[in-house]
């Protein structure tokens, strides 16, 4: 129970007694501090309650701390959380640390400190500011990916994907930053710089460690459909896995015993193959060296493309450059013709077979390949058949259509032709996928080591579970030389000889980031199990996420990385559902007051800390949902949290006007605020929910008298909104209980029924006059109403009504 102050006080306040001024820094950590010692919002195990858990996107814990657009998020997702408890809902809401990775090791490199002992001082800021702001987490949850307790359970899913086949070693081209001396994958890479530190990306080849998510390519897609997501991020999603429906093709080399397999989306083209295209990469551009006259020029072509990422070789701004290996010819399968080849650094080795054919009439970057190397264009879809003749294309044509100009197939529907076309070259149809399996090696220190030792002939072999954590040697550099830190630890090659022989040598490389936040949601159901990295009972219990808040940026890399995984426990029955994340959203992004992103860089990033001094928490909280629609980007505006904190004042002042009866008739305002703001916190337009608050404060300031019952219950409305001020008011009206543990009031259906609704009269579709009519008013009454408007009949009269259309409840239209 929670109690404060004397019953005298609360007598006199609720018989209207002058109040203090509205104090936030007084009340608001006065409550933060009873609510923590009362553990107000731990999360109930075996609770007969139905379950919600409700998730943010657990931050990686900076040394700057949190800024105003953390806040966003968290105070959407508490809004909800809070709501939905006084629903009756046992609602989990925990928080952790994304906390290995580059930033603090480089913080370390800068500074001489150990990310250990960085990151540890950078979760107590974040945790101090995230509980100043009230935000009702379970705090008896709090997990850190750097601990052992948790990435001893990071690296049990290693062993889990590996011993299943899932996990293996590779050499490959990577991509390699110099600046932070590692491997990045292709989704770390943007714009051919590195996302971290922005310094340009080379290719490199190395033996490297990857997780095998191509085996789930096709499950990645068709399980999109059951999520409630945004649709933007959906399509994100499937643009990264980059599924095509296509036929395998051979083309002979003329004059050789081999033969170039390509994957095309459209055989129907097939026809209109003027030229080949291969990678740089190719296998075949070797076997036939004897035969490349130009030899010279190719194998330079090759050298520089090694230079380039993926990322700058496929950028659709890039002028398309080439070198045609001359003396070689291939065989179009359909006409058994004899077509040039080229190598060009736009086609990539392992994207479909690493070889394209070419049909510039009907695709714009063999279009622009053609153009640019006197090459010729056949056209063979036609888009405006059966016309006797087919326009002359200044450009491809890419869509569907009918063939010409190939053979028996003229006439033929492009969609149709694709099937037999393959057929009658001695294809077959496939589906391929764009997505590559996941690149997992980081040479970096600060990161969950790999548990994976080498004999002295070295093969791999997984370190055993009882040997788990396999911990992170702390006698080491962390200054990054290329190879991983871990290689200079004696510690480390000590303990791997010790347990299992002299020659036996540990993996050095530690893991991507990515890898320990594919699963923490599944730790928060069970964070302290020693014997498991979640019970089957905690998990059935609490799992899947049932909302999960986080920025549009994760659209592709966390989010892909988390479904992978949890098909993965499916798969082998750990888990009994596909999606990790029912339903997603984004919030968007908070901009600086000059419209820019906001960046320590630009030195234009606003401290809650700052905000919650001057205004308090309950004032922040309200602005950042009040400023827009939640998934859309705001400008920041200081000035304007003025308007919120005077709302929260009026509640404030609200109090001394409470008496044991009240303006009837605020009943209505109040039933109708009630329903609204539910209605809108369950569909997250919490910026509406708070106009309605405004509405109904302003409504109570204007009556003569507010009853108890009716403060109490717009109290309750507010309270997942500014629970600090709301939980201070309703002690002081001498309630023990806390406000965040009442349930979520009932409105009257009957009295938020609308009497009469405004009625638009239309006359060939221009307003002419609007009725108060029933709700219930039938269409046949609306029509009549409506001509027996005298506004209406000035401009019917004299002429004949053709038509009345009457869309109940909404408008009338007459026509004539």
């Amino acid at each position: 129970m929670l109690e404060q102050g004397s019953g005298q006080g609360k007598e006199k306040c609720y018989a209207g007694g002058e109040m203090g001024s509205y104090n936030p820094k007084e009340i608001e950590q006065k409550w933060q501090q009873i609510w923590e010692e009362k553990c107000m919002y731990r999360a109930e195990d075996g609770s007969p309650k139905p379950k919600l858990y409700v998730l943010d996107m657990f931050p990686y814990p900076s040394g700057d701390g949190l800024h105003v657009g953390h806040v966003e998020g968290y105070a959407a997702t508490d809004i909800y959380s809070r709501y939905m408890r006084m629903k009756g809902y046992n609602v989990l809401h925990p928080m952790g640390w994304d906390a290995f990775g580059l930033p603090a090791e480089n913080y370390a490199i800068k500074t001489g400190i150990h990310p250990k002992e960085t990151t540890e001082k950078a979760t107590r800021t974040f945790c101090k500011q995230i509980k100043s702001l009230g935000l009702s987490y379970d705090w008896d949850r709090e997990i850190g990916t750097h601990t052992p307790e948790y990435y001893a359970w990071t690296q049990w899913f290693f062993l889990l994907l590996y011993k299943n086949g899932l996990a293996y070693k590779a050499k490959a081209s990577v991509n390699w930053c110099e600046s932070c001396k590692t491997v990045l994958a292709n989704e770390q890479v943007v714009q051919g710089r590195c996302e971290r530190c922005k310094s340009e990306v080379i290719q490199k080849e190395l033996e490297q460690w990857f997780f095998k998510i191509t085996d789930f390519t096709e499950d990645l897609v068709k399980d999109l459909d059951a999520v409630d997501w945004p649709d933007s991020t959906k399509l994100n999603q499937r643009n990264w896995i980059g599924k095509s429906e296509g036929a395998l093709l051979k083309f002979p080399v003329s004059n050789s015993q081999f033969s170039i397999e390509v994957f095309t989306t459209r055989p129907d083209t097939l026809f209109g193959a003027t030229y080949m295209v291969l990678s740089p990469e190719h296998a075949v551009i070797a076997n036939l060296k004897s035969q490349v006259s130009n030899w010279e020029e190719v194998a330079g072509y090759i050298e520089a493309t090694k230079k380039r990422t993926e990322l700058e070789r496929t950028k659709e701004a890039k002028e398309k450059t080439g070198v045609e290996l001359k003396g070689i010819k291939a065989v179009n399968p359909a006409t058994q013709e004899e077509i040039p080849v080229f190598i060009a650094d736009y086609v990539l080795s392992h994207y479909g077979t690493g070889a394209i054919m070419a049909v510039p009439a009907h695709d714009e970057r063999d279009f622009e390949f053609a153009k640019k190397y006197n090459l010729p264009a056949k056209q063979v879809i036609c888009g405006n058949y059966p016309e006797p003749t087919c326009p002359v294309l200044e450009n491809s044509y890419t869509g569907p259509g009918h063939l010409v100009g190939s053979g028996q197939f003229d006439g033929m529907a492009s969609e149709e032709a694709k099937q037999k076309i393959a057929e009658f070259a001695g294809g077959v149809m496939k589906t391929t996928y764009k997505l590559r399996d996941w690149l997992i090696s980081r040479q970096r220190y600060w990161g969950a080591p790999i548990p994976v030792v080498y004999d002295p002939e070295g093969n791999p072999h997984a370190v055993p579970e009882e040997h788990l954590p396999w911990m992170l040697p702390t006698d080491v550099e962390f200054k990054p030389t290329g190879t991983s830190p871990l290689a200079e630890s004696k510690e480390l090659a000590e303990r791997t000889e010790r347990i299992f022989g002299k020659g036996w040598k540990p993996e050095v490389d530690t893991m991507d980031t990515f890898v320990c936040s594919s699963w923490y949601y599944f730790r928060f159901a069970d964070p302290r199990n020693e014997k498991e990295f979640a019970s089957k009972e905690t998990i059935r219990q609490w799992l899947p996420v049932d909302v999960y808040m986080g920025g549009a940026e994760h659209t592709v890399l966390h989010l892909m990385y988390a479904r992978f995984f949890t098909k993965v426990l499916r798969k082998f029955g750990y888990v009994n559902f596909s999606e990790p994340f029912l339903m997603l959203r984004h919030q968007g992004l908070i901009l600086a007051e000059d419209g820019r992103k906001m960046s320590k860089s630009l030195g234009n990033i606003i401290s809650p800390d700052t905000i919650v001094n001057q205004y308090g928490a309950d004032s922040l909280r309200l602005y950042e949902m009040f400023m827009g629609p939640l998934a859309y980007p705001k400008p920041w505006n200081t000035k304007s949290i003025a308007g919120v904190r005077r709302f929260l004042e009026k509640v404030w002042r609200a109090r001394e006007r409470v008496g044991e009866s009240g303006d009837s008739g605020l009943d209505l305002i109040l039933h109708q605020t009630i329903k609204k703001v539910g209605e809108d916190i369950e569909r997250f337009d919490f910026n509406t929910a708070i106009s309605q608050l405004m509405i109904c404060v302003n409504a109570m300031e204007k009556a003569k008298a507010v009853s108890r019952e009716s403060f109490e219950m717009f109290l309750k409305g507010t309270a997942p909104f500014a629970p600090h001020i709301t939980e201070e008011l309703w002690s002081e009206l001498g309630n023990k209980e806390s406000i965040h543990l009442q349930g979520w009031p009932a409105y009257s259906e009957e009295l938020v029924k609308e009497k009469t609704i405004r009625l638009p009269i239309q006359v060939n579709g221009k307003v002419r006059d609007v009725l108060e009519v029933s709700p219930e008013t039938s269409e046949e009454e609306a029509r009549n109403l409506a001509l027996a408007s005298e506004k209406v009949r000035k401009w019917t009269e004299g002429k004949e009504v053709k038509q009345v259309i009457v869309v109940p409840g909404k408008l009338v239209n007459i026509v004539f």
